[in-house]
């Protein structure tokens, strides 16, 4: 463990930044698999509570020595809407799992960084040229093949996680809002504690005894999601978000590949040309907010 943990320091920033991302992306879909587990057996409000309970529990006991300074915050209202936003998300997501395969509402979820791009231009006044426009619209084709309204396979479940990104790209919007005047412990405090709250009292009215046989699981379920929130950010610490970004992506893996392991699901033909699209989509987006952010640098 020592001589593994010398051997990442000794990596440049970048490349750390990057192993990071890709832990973060494979603790997301561990989280994503272990819920859909879960929601074969419970209620989806449960299972939102044991994610948001895990996290607060494990960033609490980390800013501990911080307190009562962490809760300090002049942006109490930006916070409260931000953290609705992933709450939203988080059970919007989870409630499609309950009703098609873990790939396919990963892709679509993945139409959320275009909708970010999107936001931006609408709400923050950034810059959306004709090229990056097409971007987005090429995400949103790509989902719609996935879900492909109109035809005989067509499920209105599947609308579940391109809302879930509606909501998540509202987030990070807000996210961009706070800027860096907030501490990340802060923000990420926050966000533990606004899901664990709303999760708390909404669970008191469908609480179902937990079996001892999935403890673990929901264990894992809060572990993995507070885990992959603190890469996420030791990542973004160590390198710059258009490095690292795309890495992103290969979280479609990782779900396809639980979701065969675990759920006997393949995604179909049509599920894999529209993820390629999304992922393209995405790809050409970041290499043009790459370039622009260069530019803006030379100048």
């Amino acid at each position: 463990m020592h001589q593994l943990r010398a051997r990442f320091s000794a990596l440049p920033a970048t490349s750390r930044g990057i192993l990071l991302m890709m832990l973060t992306v494979f603790l997301f879909t561990i989280l994503d698999a272990t819920a859909k587990y879960l929601l074969q057996h419970y209620g989806v409000v449960q299972v939102v509570w044991a994610r948001y309970a895990g996290q607060t529990l494990m960033v609490g006991l980390l800013v501990l020595p911080q307190v009562p300074g962490v809760f300090r915050t002049r942006n109490l209202g930006t916070h409260v809407i931000r953290s609705s936003f992933q709450f939203g998300a988080t059970i919007l997501f989870f409630s499609s799992l309950m009703v098609i395969g873990l790939a396919e509402a990963t892709a679509i979820m993945d139409v959320n960084p275009v909708l970010v791009t999107l936001g931006a231009a609408l709400f923050l006044g950034e810059k959306l040229g004709p090229r990056r426009l097409f971007g987005v619209m090429a995400a949103l084709v790509g989902a719609l093949i996935i879900i492909r309204p109109g035809t005989g396979v067509f499920s209105p479940a599947a609308l579940l996680p391109l809302a879930a990104a509606v909501f998540y790209s509202g987030y990070a919007l807000m996210t961009r809002k706070l800027g860096h005047n907030e501490s990340v412990w802060t923000s990420l405090m926050y966000t533990a504690m606004v899901g664990t709250v709303v999760s708390s009292v909404a669970v008191m009215f469908s609480w179902e005894p937990i079996a001892l046989m999935h403890l673990p699981a929901y264990l894992l379920v809060g572990a993995s999601g507070a885990l992959a929130q603190l890469c996420m950010i030791r990542a973004f610490t160590l390198a710059e978000a258009g490095a690292i970004a795309p890495f992103s992506y290969v979280g479609l893996l990782f779900a396809t590949l639980w979701g065969w392991l675990f759920f006997a699901e393949l995604p179909d033909i049509w599920t894999g040309i529209g993820g390629l699209v999304i992922v393209a989509a995405g790809l050409y987006v970041w290499h043009r907010e790459t370039q622009a952010a260069r530019r803006d640098r030379q100048q």
